[in-house]
């Protein structure tokens, strides 16, 4: 059987170690394919970071594919069963590092707007690509930067669909219409060290934090909403002590995380940790960190024509979840009112033999397409 132009692709994207922040010549590749189908390709790089932002057209709407080259590491190379960038077909799944996380959905992507551009020259509006090798590293060089450029050129989205792995259990079961914001603290709680035999000379600060942990980890910050779960304070690290067993501690450090919903603001959330403190008496030092703001895309035009596309394709009802870590839809929210992340099966993603089922592939591909049909047909 014929290997299909989408596998034939993924599996090129595949073969190039773009282990984050490098690129490693994959969307070079995606110009020599995207220039001919008469995109504007423009590289924009950033601190060793690559990112494309290629456009076909300058009507609106404008519809945006967005996504990254990189990967992560792929962990002990000898623990995978074939090498982790010689992308391999065993017992119907294509394993490599990228095939979920996300090359494919970058190669449906591409060969959708061929098929898409081929059938329809005439289509409305404008077709484009943000891709970046940013997104799985500290995401400062990559889309935030191409988001950046384009508001300040006054160059307006109305559609972008990321292809982020969000599936769950069978392709198409799930897309993503928004995710929660992280805002983490580093929390430094003083005390008085001294010998244990003594604590009337010295000040405890596990002790004196304890009350105050404990409120924090009872605290209901918010109910969430309809897309939301409430949001969650979680203590991720905690170090206190010398080393010694009669040594009370002068200091105890604490990292912590808030996934938070549209429900909450950072500032809020804020606020009310220094207050729980603060009734607490204790003597602290801390530094917040926000590494992203929640986003939400309310059942609309493009939600639909994505769970459109997926039901005429597959037969597949599928679930808005705001689930999950955060991705780069946070940073393109703010310059695009809708916003949807739909692409394989994830439960492989970052593993040793990460893969996506054959059968998966060219159905990807026609979703994309039936989105874009269902959004820019003239």
């Amino acid at each position: 059987m014929k290997a299909s132009r989408t596998l034939l692709l993924t599996e090129e994207l595949i073969a190039l170690d773009s282990i984050t922040p490098h690129d490693k010549g994959c969307q070079q590749r995606l110009i020599e394919l995207l220039a001919p189908l008469g995109f504007r390709c423009e590289t924009i790089e950033s601190n060793g970071v690559t990112n494309l932002w290629a456009r076909k057209g300058t009507a609106s709407p404008v519809f945006v594919f967005a996504g990254h080259t990189d990967v992560v590491p792929t962990g002990p190379v000898d623990q995978w069963q074939s090498q982790p960038f010689a992308p391999t077909q065993r017992d119907g799944k294509l394993y490599g590092r990228g095939a979920s996380d996300m090359k494919t959905s970058i190669a449906a992507m591409v060969v959708a707007c061929e098929e898409f551009i081929a059938a329809r020259p005439d289509h409305k509006g404008s077709i484009a690509f943000l891709i970046t090798s940013d997104e799985e590293g500290p995401a400062t060089d990559g889309t935030v930067i191409v988001c950046e450029r384009l508001e300040e050129r006054g160059e307006t989205l109305d559609y972008c669909l990321v292809g982020e792995p969000t599936s769950n259990h069978v392709l198409g079961d799930t897309i993503k219409n928004g995710r929660r914001g992280s805002l983490s603290g580093h929390l430094v709680i003083k005390g008085v060290q001294g010998h244990i035999a003594y604590p009337q000379l010295a000040r405890n600060p596990i002790h004196q934090a304890a009350p105050a942990l404990a409120e924090l980890a009872a605290e209901v910050w918010d109910e969430g909403n309809e897309y939301y779960a409430p949001t969650s304070w979680q203590i991720s690290n905690i170090h206190a002590g010398a080393g010694a067993t009669n040594v009370i501690p002068g200091s105890m450090t604490l990292d912590f995380n808030f996934r938070f919903s549209t429900a909450s603001t950072a500032e809020g959330l804020e606020a009310r940790v220094h207050a729980i403190l603060d009734r607490h008496g204790l003597d602290y030092d801390l530094a917040w960190t926000l590494s992203g703001l929640p986003f939400l895309t309310p059942k609309g035009t493009l939600s639909d024509a994505v769970c459109g596309a997926i039901q005429e394709e597959l037969g597949v009802q599928t679930e808005l979840s705001t689930t999950g870590g955060t991705s780069d839809g946070r940073f393109i929210a703010r310059i695009c009112p809708q916003v949807i992340e739909f692409g394989p099966p994830n439960a492989s993603i970052h593993k040793i033999d990460e893969h996506i089922e054959l059968r998966y592939i060219d159905p990807l591909k026609n979703i994309y397409r039936r989105t874009l049909e269902r959004l820019l047909a003239a």
